[in-house]
């Protein structure tokens, strides 16, 4: 299973971006698909997810800014980010967990970087 991330850029704080995640390969079926982020000298942490039924969930700190979706027929997710404050600034990772011929297993995304400018 292959992910390409696309979308990440420089935006000023209050903007918006849209990030996209497509997921390629040998694919039976797509269980979750999430987006998470790592800022300089931090962990990685969580920011949404969304299942197969699309229920969603979000880090309480993006909650209510941050939207995520997921178009099953492309494989693709998507992450709306509006008000984004410098503190978003990180390289963003879409990760998904897939059903493939070889069985069940979470894969990973090259990222793409966020900078939001105060």
């Amino acid at each position: 299973v292959q992910l390409q991330a696309s979308g990440g850029g420089l935006v000023q704080a209050g903007g918006s971006l849209r990030l996209s995640c497509a997921a390629s390969g040998s694919i039976f079926s797509i269980n979750v698909m999430g987006w998470h982020r790592q800022a300089p000298a931090k962990e990685r942490e969580l920011v949404a997810g969304i299942t197969s039924d699309g229920s969603t969930y979000y880090a309480d700190s993006v909650k209510g800014r941050f939207t995520i979706s997921r178009d099953n027929a492309k494989n693709t997710a998507y992450l709306q980010m509006n008000s984004l404050e410098p503190e978003d600034t990180a390289v963003y990772y879409c990760s998904t967990n897939a059903k493939t011929r070889a069985g069940t297993g979470d894969y990973w995304g090259q990222g793409t970087l966020v900078t939001v400018s105060s």
